[in-house]
C-alpha cells in the first residue's frame, strides 16, 4: 500500500507540474489556457508541491489571489498528513476505514 501512495504522489506532482508549465506557455502565447479548476484540481489530489514548485520555477499564478494562497494551503495539508502518515498517526485510522469498507460491501 505504502509504495501505491507514493507512486501517486510522484505522478499527481509531476502532473501538476507540467500542466503549470503548459499553461504558462499557453499564456505567453495567446493560446487557450488550462482552467483554474483543472490546476487547483491536481493540486488538491497529491500535486500542491509540483504545482507550487512550477509556480515559483517558472514565474506563473504567483500574485493571482485566491489561486496562489490556495495552492499553499493544499500544501501545508499535504504535508501535514504526509508528516502524520510518516509518523503512523494515520495507520490505526485507515485499518478502521478499511475494515469499515470491507464490512459494508
Amino acid at each position: 500500500m505504502t509504495e501505491y501512495i507514493l507512486y501517486w504522489l510522484i505522478a499527481a506532482n509531476g502532473i501538476a507540474f507540467v500542466l503549470m508549465v503548459i499553461d504558462k506557455r499557453r499564456a505567453e502565447t495567446g493560446d487557450q489556457r488550462i482552467s483554474e479548476n483543472a490546476l487547483l484540481g491536481w493540486a488538491f489530489f497529491g500535486g500542491a508541491a509540483g504545482t507550487v514548485l512550477a509556480s515559483r520555477l517558472v514565474r506563473h499564478k504567483t500574485r493571482k489571489q485566491p489561486f496562489a494562497t490556495t495552492m499553499f494551503v493544499y500544501l501545508g495539508l499535504q504535508l501535514l498528513l504526509l508528516g502524520l502518515w510518516l509518523f503512523g498517526f494515520l495507520d490505526p485510522l485507515a485499518a478502521t476505514a478499511l475494515a469499515y469498507w470491507r464490512a459494508a460491501s
